[in-house]
């Protein structure tokens, strides 16, 4: 489940970003691409070249989803956890802090590539 007001979302698992629910490109902007996709059971998480767009599906039926998109530019401060050796259930996670004192924790399951994630962010904090 996505809900900010306790700072984190967890259980992501990637997924590939064909999977992207579709109400994500309308609202994509030029040049603007996506990089990597996390899903939960319902809700997503999806890595552009510009921000992280996460997908809140709500109510029973799904029909109400709340989209909420994380600039990269306001980023002030983020941190990665790699997986530990030999983990029975191995999780990454990342946390960020923003400008205004915003705070995201996401928590990753299985394999994930956390670098790659640290690497996307990077990428666009320090231009």
């Amino acid at each position: 489940m996505i809900n900010f007001n306790k700072d984190s979302v967890f259980n992501l698992k990637q997924i590939d970003v064909s999977q992207v629910r579709n109400e994500v490109s309308s609202f994509l902007i030029d040049g603007e691409e996506i990089l990597d996709a996390f899903m939960t059971f319902r809700d997503q998480v999806v890595f552009t070249n510009k921000r992280i767009i996460s997908i809140d599906v709500q109510g029973i039926t799904g029909k109400r989803k709340s989209f909420a998109p994380l600039p990269y530019s306001t980023i002030q401060f983020f941190e990665i956890q790699t997986q530990g050796f030999l983990e029975i259930f191995p999780d990454s996670e990342l946390f960020i802090q923003y400008a205004n004192g915003f705070t995201a924790k996401f928590e990753f399951k299985g394999n994930v590539d956390i670098c790659r994630i640290g690497k996307i962010i990077s990428t666009f904090v320090l231009k």
